[in-house]
């Protein structure tokens, strides 16, 4: 076996199923699980309608790059929703559909880190934890850089020593980000940009919530759209990672796409095509559909503005809460240890939710996710309300 196993830590959820396990939580409180980002919303019927019109396409191998329609359907979208004129869109060239951002953003660093380079592979921590796990299976080390409150819980670049930069083969951002669902904005995109130039390294931008924000005035600004007005108009050393799983609800569909750089997307595609990631054609079929229709993308933000709004509200009056402009997560200050709020609110809520610390590694001498928990607000509108008033009822207990 690959001796860099050895150094993958356990998924946050199994040391939750750990924290939580011989604790009987009340019989009377019907469970509640805010732990897992798996949206709940109903896939909307159009998707799975074009799903199963296309069954046929099982009976077909599909093509690893998709079929022309899929990728001129994301260009479209793509080139819409960040301001990029189509003629510097290519869908032969920029655009690669993939089975959901997981598979990608664990694969695009097997593809594109050198191991004999003694490479560093840089991430904001907290994090999604394939980031880490893509580094050290490529041979790469992590460095973290920690998103703290004082820098609104996102990445501060000019904190990375010289020498790191020097090493920096991949750099994963995360806008908006998984926990915070903060947003990087222009102006650190183009200084990493800028950054990336100087060292040559590759930026891969995971892009998954873009579409569940707060503010409809203000989308979050995409990497491409970064590249494309500073004159980076072929995104060079610029890759985003983008899934219908949170814009469509539809995460059990495993559909995606990698967009930017043409000739670091000509490597990863032939990557690909050993590594036999190809989407069924049903998927690509009912893919198209999703990515041509925002009236049900705008119809799940409002979703989770009511929430957000309900669950808030409940909160504010005992704890130091806020909306984030973007995701649907909450990522809570605890009067407490995280493990121990989160354990003794299961024990007495029955309530399940992820520990900061979790999702985060000890760096600099701390642990940044520490003393926060990872709400999701992926439950219906009146189990969030229940839930809200349980935590505000825990919180006073510990006042």
């Amino acid at each position: 076996m690959t001796p860099n196993l050895v150094h993958l830590h356990p998924y946050p959820f199994e040391k939750l199923a750990q924290l939580k396990h011989g604790i009987t939580p009340p019989a009377d409180k019907p469970h509640i699980a805010l732990s897992i980002g798996e949206p709940t919303h109903p896939t909307p019927d159009f998707i799975k309608e074009a799903l199963s019109r296309h069954s046929d396409g099982l009976g077909i191998y599909p093509t690893t790059k998709g079929i022309p329609e899929l990728r001129a359907a994301i260009a479209d979208w793509l080139g819409s929703r960040f301001n990029i004129p189509a003629e510097f869109i290519n869908s032969d060239r920029h655009i690669l559909p993939v089975s959901g951002t997981r598979e990608a953003l664990f694969s695009f660093a097997q593809c594109i880190v050198d191991p004999t380079e003694k490479p560093v592979v840089i991430m904001p921590n907290p994090f999604y934890q394939i980031y880490e796990g893509a580094a050290l299976l490529a041979g790469a080390e992590p460095y973290f850089l920690n998103t703290l409150e004082a820098s609104g819980y996102l990445p501060d670049f000019d904190s990375v020593p010289e020498p790191i930069w020097q090493r920096c083969q991949l750099i994963y951002i995360c806008s908006p980000g998984n926990p915070s669902g903060a947003v990087i904005s222009q102006s650190e995109q183009e200084k990493l940009i800028r950054l990336s130039e100087k060292y040559d390294f590759i930026i891969a931008s995971d892009e998954c919530y873009s579409e569940l924000y707060d503010d409809e005035a203000k989308p979050p600004i995409g990497l491409l759209q970064t590249a494309y007005a500073m004159g980076n108009t072929d995104f060079k050393r610029c890759v985003v990672f983008h899934s219908l799983s949170k814009r469509s609800n539809v995460p059990g569909l495993r559909s995606g796409f990698v967009a930017g750089d043409a000739k670091l997307l000509q490597a990863y595609f032939q990557y690909r095509t050993y590594q036999g990631c190809a989407m069924p054609l049903p998927t690509q079929y009912a893919s198209i559909k999703a990515w041509q229709d925002e009236s049900h993308v705008l119809e799940n933000r409002d979703l989770y503005r009511e929430k957000f709004t309900a669950f808030i509200s409940l909160l504010e009056n005992v704890c130091d809460i806020h909306k984030p402009p973007a995701s649907f997560y909450v990522w809570l200050k605890t009067p407490i240890s995280d493990t121990d709020f989160a354990q003794q609110l299961y024990a007495q809520e029955n309530i399940t939710v992820l520990p900061g610390s979790y999702l985060s590694r000890p760096f600099d001498g701390i642990n940044p996710g520490a003393n926060h928990v990872r709400i999701a607000l992926v439950a219906p509108l009146a189990e969030c309300i229940k839930a809200a008033n349980r935590i505000h009822n825990f919180l006073t207990t510990l006042q």
